[in-house]
């Protein structure tokens, strides 16, 4: 891969570039693949650069291709910084489109819907959707996640964004001019489409079902950050009833009726019942049940199950008022759609559960809904990769297990891969410290976060801030937000108090703060430099022993000879360390301290997994020795 070494295209478009071997071996690998197809599962570290070793052969090999990204930030900075740069490099005449999911387009109809009808959830929604409506000349893509007129955790989103449940499609009066159809086309024409991980097997899920597809037809597929891809891919082949869905087929009933002559009087009242007994599920749900748990768990509370009976029965009788206003318009005919639908997910819940499937509820403030997982998705994924007969590849800084693919080739079900195993080029023995403090109590012990916070002041303080704490609980990440205020001099950043986009520039711009976070902070999240110096996390991350699909998959394993603990819980939990772990260095000049604070680590024999895992950063048990490595980096400024 001669572009990607000394004396190639990049040295002029990219300041700073230098050649690394490691870029260059996953860059032939990928070139490889995309040209005899097959299967590749590539660990790269962090630092070497595996979006350019994949954007130069997917761009000289001219094949059709979908690159599938983690999240929506990084599909931006894939789509507006790195693909140009790269295009531009090379000069590549290759067409290129960005994709995301419906819920970031700005949906026409529903916006006037939601002018018209006037019942908007806040005051600054108001202003909010004037903003909108004067924006929509100013845009071309009606991208609303990339603008500033509505916030991130603003109420209007719902009203001003279409679903799958309620869009009209071709039959919409704005369908000529609906942003989301245009960049469908656009991705249907381009040679390169750059998706997220969500859209991407949102598209397996509805061509398994036998619908139609979003993503264009390719030759590769290119799954970065793919250490998330089994967990996404189970959620988009599950299936989800919830109180949200029947809320909103609810408030649409009315909105369409409302502009239908007399339709309102036949709505009304059958609304306003189904509302109410919404309202008493909810509240039943609230007093009886934890955040999440089983269906048995569910079903075992008859105050529950009563009112889930009572829903279904509210849900049917808006049948008969619905199908009386069939025809009346587009938006009334979708909603008869929808309640087919709802009805559909009732009737399902009403038969056996298989062996082939599991059924958990999760609560989330008033929100309630009722999943079906399958419990195996590898035949799934795999069957629908044989049906499209592309290459694929799978890349990420964290997808081994002490070296090794079996737990990701198992969970995707992929065979025959071939695979690779590159190590970061930073070099971790001089730059960083793995420590590993002594004398802390048990993890499930109450006095543990205490604890953990008298190990950890002191070092902050040498460490002059600029940290980020991990932790494997927001019950935790409280405690320590609560224990930790007015005990230190630098600003304090956790997780929930605002957007989290904004309390990463928050944290960034402060220079010396210290973020407290739990579950998406762990990845995804890119700090250089001096302003991430310490790492802390208070927990090895497995998953809750009570978590229901977990617990499933487990009985599964168990029934068929496997070890749930080594084969399932442990591999889990060593990628999401590894992700921990990796916030800490994201640059050759960066420096820093990685704390694990639960002493299961060294104790227990499967500490040494984790261990072996990691970088091979400098380990101590000292904490004095980390005040020096701090004290160290003051005198060479």
């Amino acid at each position: 891969m001669q572009l990607l070494d000394a004396g190639g295209p990049f040295e002029s478009v990219l300041p700073g570039f230098a050649p690394r071997e490691e870029q260059l071996q996953l860059a032939a690998a990928i070139e490889k693949t995309i040209d005899v197809g097959g299967t590749l599962v590539a660990e790269a570290g962090t630092g070497i650069g595996k979006t350019l070793s994949y954007l130069v052969p997917v761009l000289k090999g001219r094949e059709r291709t979908v690159i599938s990204t983690g999240t929506k930030t990084l599909q931006d900075q894939l789509y507006f910084r790195d693909l140009p740069m790269v295009k531009k490099a090379l000069g590549s005449t290759l067409t290129t489109a960005l994709l995301k999911g419906r819920a970031n387009y700005l949906c026409l109809y529903r916006m006037e819907q939601a002018r018209k009808d006037g019942r908007l959830p806040s005051r600054d929604s108001v202003s909010e959707l004037e903003a909108i409506r004067q924006w929509v000349p100013l845009t071309e893509d009606g991208d609303l996640s990339i603008s500033s007129v509505i916030a991130e955790d603003s109420e209007l989103w719902p009203f001003v964004t279409s679903t799958t449940d309620n869009c009209l499609g071709s039959d919409c009066p704005d369908f000529e001019a609906c942003f989301i159809a245009r960049a469908r086309r656009e991705a249907q024409e381009a040679d390169v489409v750059v998706v997220n991980h969500h859209l991407l097997f949102a598209d397996m899920a509805i061509k398994h079902g036998g619908f139609g597809e979003v993503l264009p037809g390719a030759s590769v597929f290119i799954v970065d950050e793919a250490h998330q891809a089994p967990e996404t891919a189970s959620q988009f082949f599950s299936s989800s009833l919830s109180v949200k869905q029947i809320s909103d087929l609810c408030r649409d009933m009315l909105a369409e009726a409302g502009e239908t002559s007399g339709g309102m009087a036949v709505v009304r009242d059958q609304v306003a019942h189904c509302r109410q007994v919404i309202k008493e599920f909810q509240l039943s749900c609230h007093d009886c049940l934890d955040d999440r748990g089983t269906w048995d768990e569910m079903l075992n509370r008859s105050e529950v199950r009563d009112a889930l009976q009572a829903l279904d029965v509210a849900v049917a009788s808006l049948k008969p008022v619905l199908d009386s206003l069939q025809g009346a318009s587009r938006g009334v005919d979708a909603c008869i759609q929808r309640l087919a639908e709802i009805q559909s997910h009732f009737d399902h819940l009403d038969k056996p559960v298989p062996d082939t499937e599991v059924r958990w509820f999760e609560r989330r403030g008033r929100g309630v809904s009722i999943h079906t997982t399958p419990l195996d998705i590898s035949t799934l994924f795999s069957g629908f990769c044989e049906q499209l007969d592309a290459a694929w590849v799978f890349t990420s800084a964290t997808l081994s297990v002490n070296g090794g693919f079996d737990h990701f080739n198992r969970a995707l079900g992929l065979v025959d891969a071939d695979t690779l195993n590159l190590d970061s080029p930073f070099d971790y023995e001089s730059n960083a410290l793995l420590w590993l403090p002594e004398d802390m109590p048990e993890p499930r012990e109450p006095s543990f976060v205490p604890a953990l916070l008298e190990q950890m002041i002191p070092v902050l303080e040498a460490s002059r801030g600029r940290a980020f704490m991990l932790f494997t609980s927001h019950r935790a990440l409280r405690q320590a937000a609560e224990l930790l205020a007015g005990k230190i001099d630098h600003p304090m950043f956790v997780q929930g108090e605002m957007p989290r986009s904004m309390l990463l520039d928050a944290f960034r711009n402060s220079g010396d703060g210290i973020l407290l976070g739990s579950a998406s902070f762990w990845g995804g999240v890119d700090v250089m430099g001096e302003a991430l110096s310490l790492v802390i996390i208070d927990k090895l991350p497995f998953a809750p022993p009570n978590d229901p699909v977990m617990v499933a998959r487990s009985n599964q394993l168990r029934q068929h000879g496997g070890n749930p603990f080594m084969e399932l819980f442990l591999p889990q939990a060593v990628i999401t360390l590894k992700q921990g772990a990796g916030r800490l260095i994201r640059d050759v000049n960066d420096r820093g301290v990685l704390v694990i604070c639960d002493r299961r680590i060294k104790t227990k024999g499967y500490g040494s997994v984790f261990l072996e895992s990691l970088p091979p950063m400098q380990p101590t048990t000292d904490r004095n020795r980390v005040v020096e490595f701090f004290e160290n980096e003051t005198a060479g400024d």
